[in-house]
């Protein structure tokens, strides 16, 4: 059976303090990580990250933890050839993370904006290409890209189609459950219609999952288990440390042991 990890997408934010940490915490890596042994790096889709951080974080954690790490939203959001250079410079300074086994995923996340359309499938070729020997997932936020023409493609470059729990709003993606390469990787983002689109950045994300919903995953994830060597399971619902909660109610779901911060084989 695979290698299960299950998370949230960042491990700090400010209304997490009281409702998550402490009061007075000061090294909440060290913290979140007593409970959790995987989490998402969002910082890096808004500025590079620098080695010596990444090299940091690695040193901080236990041998078993793992991290996903975000492409720059430049490299996802703009076409351009001067993209490519600030790839070169995201794979070396990523390098902490390789070298200390501790990268579990790349995180290509595309905005509803990027269309399906010659020009942005020939920048996610070279996307996949340039990174080629990391462990990537690709995850779409328009359904132009759910087709099977795109699940055929991925599977031959061996990257990970990002599955996505979200809001059922038009031109959004629909849970496809597609299994592309040997990494599996389901995002759940809450399904707060109301603040999709108009709420802002943060808002977006209100949303408490209850036993139901998740459980509509629960059989799917057994067999990705079965079927796949390592499995992120990244809750992005982190509005008052709702992803906590809901990695929390998975855990439990999935009857696993996952308090020791050990991954679950």
């Amino acid at each position: 059976m695979s290698e299960l990890l299950i998370g949230t997408s960042g491990y700090y934010y400010k209304d997490w303090v009281g409702s998550f940490y402490p009061q007075g915490t000061r090294e909440y890596l060290a913290y979140y990580q007593r409970e959790f042994h995987f989490t998402e790096l969002n910082f890096s889709y808004y500025r590079m990250p620098q080695a010596s951080a990444l090299e940091k974080m690695a040193a901080q954690t236990s041998e078993t933890f793992q991290f996903a790490i975000k492409a720059t939203r430049n490299m996802t959001h703009e076409t351009s050839p001067q993209t490519q250079g600030e790839v070169q410079t995201f794979v070396e300074n990523i390098q902490p993370l390789v070298d200390s086994g501790k990268l579990a995923a790349v995180l290509l996340q595309f905005p509803f904006s990027f269309h399906y359309t010659v020009a942005s499938r020939k920048h996610l070729a070279k996307l996949c290409q340039a990174m080629r020997d990391l462990p990537l997932a690709v995850e779409f936020r328009n359904r132009e890209w759910q087709r099977q023409s795109v699940y055929d493609g991925l599977r031959q470059l061996h990257v990970c189609f990002a599955n996505v729990d979200l809001p059922a709003l038009p031109g959004l993606p629909t849970v496809e459950k597609q299994t592309t390469a040997k990494l599996a990787y389901i995002r759940f983002h809450g399904r707060n219609k109301a603040n999709w689109w108009q709420g802002d950045n943060a808002s977006r994300y209100d949303y408490h999952y209850n036993e139901r919903e998740l459980g509509e995953w629960v059989p799917y994830i057994q067999a990705l288990r079965n079927q796949s060597k390592k499995v992120i399971l990244a809750f992005n619902n982190h509005w008052n440390a709702q992803a906590i909660q809901n990695a929390r109610m998975m855990i439990d779901l999935l009857n696993i042991d996952n308090r020791n911060g050990s991954p679950v084989t």
